[in-house]
């Protein structure tokens, strides 16, 4: 592909970048008035409500991101996603997520095999073991039943699967599956998070789960072999089989570590570490946690908007308008961040998992053939559940940068409280603010209306707010495990289209690698001045500088483990 071949030598985003100027001539309370345009902008998918009216758009900007789809070929591109096509060009493999949660008759082929059928043999085993261990049919080594979890893994090992876990603490049926039964995530190296996972709990009643497709992360297997310390030196060594089991590819370094080769579960290289949540990587401590059956209304939920995405014209695509809207942003409009707001504690974890999705998936400055970009692709990603995100950052959202907003609401809480002699319910209350911010932003405050309301005129510039700041809304009937999986599956897809549109490959990331390879010329260096005494050589001034310190002023760790480890 050569670079005249680039998305923005298109008539369609040349087009964009001209129409971009009538735009910002435009306020948003000038669009906000027109009733049929905002109609327009509503969209409806089994009970979710997607509002995209308070983006810097006309209808006649949304017609031109269709052409720019169109242009992109993103419906051919999806299309080639769903059929097994190895659309991760660089690595030559197929991205298909969606097999992981389609329903067991369902066919997606990846070389020419139905690998559904692979998904449900996993599914079925996961389900078995998950119900052996609940029920108290496996015990560990003294004959205890296992009640804790403690799953290792790192990245997309981690983060997906905690956001779900965190999102159901709370869910009325999840916590009566969840009874009596802990699950926590060790990813850090750091010790510090090695104490923390295992503070309070017994070798004798945890189940640790060691999740890394090749079994060689370096994080992941040093905090594995700790924890296999950790019950070794409490039970014997021949425990391990007992109180360990792994989601790997690798069964031969799965039995070297000491694991039953049976007791590991398989993914695939066509699932991407950050798409992996609905493969055993997180449908195994899930179901440990909560049972198969909560797990798979979840993944049902992430299947119901895979077809939608799929199936959907463009105009009723929730995932499709979101990925062309963010490119509007980013590319056109020039703004480079986006704050993930959901109005749900339960969601707390949602941010940090989109934001490795995303930034991961889109972070890349080549095009998938290789060439150079002349555009940025990729949007900053952070958040905070509302209302506390008020009380942080909205004042730099208000009055100082521009930076689109994400809004997700939801109808029935949780966990809902009606006090007595209040105005309105706690969620109520929470809701005010979903509904009250998209129009803060969008509408902002004049210096005419401050005056009327006799403001004192030294502070009616501090007291004024542009407005004109594009959000998103979208409101979810409840957060059951299903509608989990519906908003997971938005945001993927909502990733794979953006990247479509760019021309980029969402599905790698080289990234990652650079800072691996330097930090393994470091662990060298570290071992041969502490066991040999060896002088630091072969780095900068800087790097050398900070090595001598550390190296002089480093406590001495104990060689024997248990001594640090907490007793039991």
């Amino acid at each position: 592909m050569a670079s005249s071949s680039l998305i923005c030598n298109t008539e369609a985003w040349k087009d964009l970048k001209v129409h971009v100027e009538d735009i910002k001539k435009t306020h948003l309370r000038e669009l906000m008035s027109d009733a049929e345009r905002c109609k327009s902008m509503l969209v409806e998918f089994d009970d979710n409500l997607f509002d995209y009216s308070r983006q810097q758009a006309t209808v006649e900007t949304v017609n031109k991101l269709f052409n720019l789809a169109e242009a992109a070929c993103v419906k051919e591109k999806i299309n080639r996603m769903f059929n097994g096509e190895a659309i991760n060009s660089t690595e030559n493999r197929s991205v298909l997520h969606v097999a992981l949660r389609a329903p067991r008759d369902a066919v997606i082929n990846s070389d020419g095999k139905n690998v559904v059928r692979d998904v449900w043999t996993v599914l079925d085993k996961i389900q078995e073991f998950s119900e052996r261990v609940r029920s108290g049919a496996w015990v560990g080594a003294t004959g205890k039943p296992l009640k804790d979890v403690v799953a290792i893994g790192i990245g997309g090992s981690y983060l997906g699967p905690l956001f779900v876990h965190t999102a159901l603490q709370t869910d009325p049926e999840a916590i009566e599956s969840a009874r009596g039964r802990q699950l926590r995530f060790l990813a850090n190296v750091d010790p510090i998070d090695v104490a923390k996972n295992i503070a309070g709990l017994s070798p004798e009643t945890t189940l640790v789960v060691v999740v890394s497709k090749t079994f060689t992360t370096a994080e992941t297997m040093l905090n594995a072999r700790t924890l296999r310390e950790w019950i070794s030196s409490a039970l014997g060594p021949q425990a391990v089989t007992k109180h360990m089991v792994a989601v790997s590819t690798n069964l031969t370094l799965v039995e070297k570590f000491g694991i039953d080769p049976n007791n590991a579960f398989a993914f695939w290289d066509w699932v991407g570490g950050r798409y992996s949540v609905c493969s055993a990587v997180g449908v195994l401590p899930l179901s440990l946690q909560y049972g198969f059956s909560i797990v798979e209304k979840f993944l049902k939920g992430a299947w119901s908007i895979d077809q939608h995405f799929y199936s959907a014209p463009f105009e009723k695509n929730i995932p499709v308008l979101l990925g062309l809207l963010s490119v509007w942003n980013v590319s056109f409009l020039g703004y480079p961040a986006r704050a993930i707001l959901p109005y749900s504690q339960a969601l707390e974890k949602f941010a940090p998992h989109i934001q490795q999705v995303s930034m991961e998936s889109n972070g890349k400055g080549v095009s998938i053939d290789g060439v150079p970009l002349p555009y940025e692709t990729g949007e900053i990603d952070f958040g905070e559940p509302g209302t506390n995100g008020q009380h942080s950052f909205y004042q730099l959202i208000h009055q100082g940068r521009v930076i689109p907003c994400d809004f997700i609401g939801i109808v029935n809480s949780q966990q809902p409280i009606n006090l007595e002699g209040e105005v309105v319910s706690n969620h109520d209350e929470l809701m005010s603010n979903f509904f009250a911010q998209p129009d803060a932003l969008a509408y902002g405050k004049t210096p005419e209306q401050l005056l009327i309301e006799n403001v004192p005129q030294h502070l009616v510039p501090h007291k004024t707010f542009p407005g004109n700041r594009p959000s998103i809304s979208l409101l979810l009937p409840s957060l059951s495990a299903y509608n989990i999986g519906q908003l997971l599956a938005i945001y993927e897809h909502r990733i794979a289209v953006e990247g479509f549109v760019w021309g980029i490959n969402s599905f790698d990331q080289w990234g990652v690698e650079l800072g691996k390879s330097l930090a393994s010329q470091i662990r060298k260096q570290l071992h041969a001045s502490r066991k040999k005494g060896e002088p630091i050589e072969g780095f900068n001034f800087s790097t050398r500088t900070m090595l001598s310190r550390y190296l002089q002023v480093s406590a001495h760790v104990p060689s024997d483990p248990s001594t640090v480890l907490p007793k039991v």
